[in-house]
């Protein structure tokens, strides 16, 4: 008997420290970690998305506005890993 009540004792005594690291755990207060202070990256600026995003606000009227068209033509070229073709010379004679 004397074996089962000293188990007990020790079971009690272990939960109680257990309980108590807990409860002295979850109110510790931890320091604020400090903000990164490292520069923002800027991108660079590209002139394709900013009339690609003019083209967006255009809506439906782009479909028609020669700019848009080469945009996107371009954009899909950059996508798509191709270089652009080379324009055909224009001749001032042809009408």
């Amino acid at each position: 008997m004397e074996g089962k009540v000293l188990a007990r004792i020790a079971a009690i005594v272990f939960v109680a420290i257990a309980i108590t690291a807990t409860v002295i755990e979850m109110t510790r207060e931890e320091a604020p970690v400090p903000a990164s202070t490292a520069p923002a990256l800027q991108p660079s600026a590209d002139p394709l998305r900013a009339t690609l995003r003019r083209c967006q606000q255009l809506g439906e009227a782009a479909s028609s506005d020669a700019d848009c068209l080469a945009a996107w033509a371009e954009n899909r070229d950059r996508f798509l890993g191709r270089t652009p073709a080379p324009e055909a010379p224009q001749r001032s004679g042809d009408q």
